[in-house]
């Protein structure tokens, strides 16, 4: 458990080799690894819709179907690298996967093959990304985890936000080249990871495959923040989806005014997951989730009564509230996993994260398109965002006795 002297002495042993400035790396490997997942956002409905002259609902389906790659990949990448080891070769090679099969969605494939592509391209991409999280979540101490969890989460924040308007400005002539720039960027950062990542995990005796599920079967609080993971990631579905759609269809945005609008989201969301991490080492970690998450939830639901000027001002309080969340998260999934099955614990968080952006967005079509086919597209999008609002709250109401019981413990605070 998190209070195993044995355990808290292996991880000060084991900190110093991404201290001080060092540590930047992960958060620049973070930032070039998410870039990818929002570049062909804003350029959705022509890279998808119109190119293979599918339905709205196929259309989200290009935006879920990488992760269901993602749920099977991710367990499995995290017990490999609890189980061997070597993390750096394991993040650069799934990087350069990542990379081919990037611009393999550029191809001339009937959409069938696109989405296959699209699968294992989502396998690849939870690979590097669950064992870079869990790199970082063993190069340091306990008392300094919320500041590099922060840096990390931060960068997978900032890549995301980037992402958006770089595709729609990038893509607005051509769909494919945010693809093609998805492409080269995560082929680089498979270079980057390889020469400039050091394994922290020592010398010592690695768990066998059936320790570490022993490991994740006997720590059944872990379920608490894994349903956090699943229901963010269940409303990030919605935003990257049926959001995206909303603004175009509804508000009538060009592809630059997308890529902008999400940028209000994640900015802050990127910015403010440092700080955030920063206060989780001094303050409790379940009320900042728990806050945060409620504020979420209702704005979350609210958000298609707001005006086209007023909407930035929404999207800016939205992405505080997600770095309020987010970061204690992961902290708490990191605190309540045994350092020997860390990574399979982060790799699970993933998964679960996964599973909730498969089902965002195919639940924000469905429910937009049901309703709009009785009524209009207003109400049809106005019904998905508060699908999407009281599943968050929801999420806190079911989670939170688990998260009492892990303070109780001492296990997290």
């Amino acid at each position: 458990m998190a209070g195993n002297p044995q355990t808290a002495k292996g991880e000060h042993a084991r900190s110093g080799s991404y201290a001080g400035a060092r540590s930047l790396w992960l958060g620049l490997l973070a930032v070039m690894m998410l870039v990818p997942v929002t570049l062909p956002v804003p350029v959705l409905r022509d890279l998808v819709h119109q190119r293979f002259g599918v339905s709205e609902f196929l259309t989200s389906l290009f935006m879920s179907i990488n992760m269901v790659g993602a749920v099977f990949a991710a367990p499995l990448a995290g017990a490999a690298a609890d189980r061997l080891g070597r993390r750096r070769d394991l993040i650069a090679a799934a990087l350069a996967a990542d990379g081919v099969l990037l611009f393999a969605l550029t191809l001339p494939v009937p959409f069938a093959v696109f989405l296959g592509l699209r699968f294992l391209e989502g396998c690849a991409h939870i690979t590097a990304l669950s064992l870079l999280l869990s790199l970082a979540a063993n190069s340091q101490v306990p008392e300094r985890r919320g500041r590099i969890m922060g840096l990390v989460g931060g960068g997978i924040t900032l890549g995301v936000a980037i992402g958006a308007p770089i595709g729609g400005a990038i893509g607005s002539r051509d769909p494919l080249v945010p693809l093609y720039a998805g492409a080269a960027l995560v082929a680089a950062a498979a270079l980057l990871a390889r020469f400039v990542l050091t394994d922290v995990d020592g010398d010592g005796q690695r768990p066998s495959g059936a320790q570490i599920l022993r490991g994740i079967l006997n720590n059944r609080l872990l379920l608490a923040p894994l349903a956090f993971a699943f229901a963010d990631r269940f409303t990030v579905g919605f935003y990257t989806t049926t959001f995206s759609l909303y603004l175009s269809r509804i508000l009538e945005l060009s592809s630059a005014g997308i890529g902008l609008m999400m940028a209000a989201f994640m900015l802050p969301f990127a910015l403010f997951s440092l700080p955030f991490g920063l206060l989780a080492e001094r303050h409790s970690k379940v009320a900042m989730l728990c806050a945060g998450s409620v504020f979420y939830g209702v704005a979350t639901a609210s958000l298609t009564w707001w005006s086209a000027p007023a909407l930035p001002v929404l999207m800016g309080l939205l992405g505080i509230s997600a770095a309020v969340m987010f970061v204690p998260s992961l902290v708490v999934t990191t605190d309540a996993a045994p350092i020997e099955i860390r990574g399979t614990a982060l790799a699970a968080f993933n998964a679960a994260g996964s599973l909730g952006f498969i089902v965002g967005p195919l639940t924000g079509g469905l429910v937009s398109q049901a309703v709009a086919a009785r009524t209009d597209w207003l109400t049809g999008y106005r019904t998905a965002f508060l699908v999407a609002g009281a599943s968050e709250l929801l999420c806190v109401a079911l989670a939170l006795p688990f998260l009492l019981r892990l303070v109780r413990r001492g296990i997290t605070r």
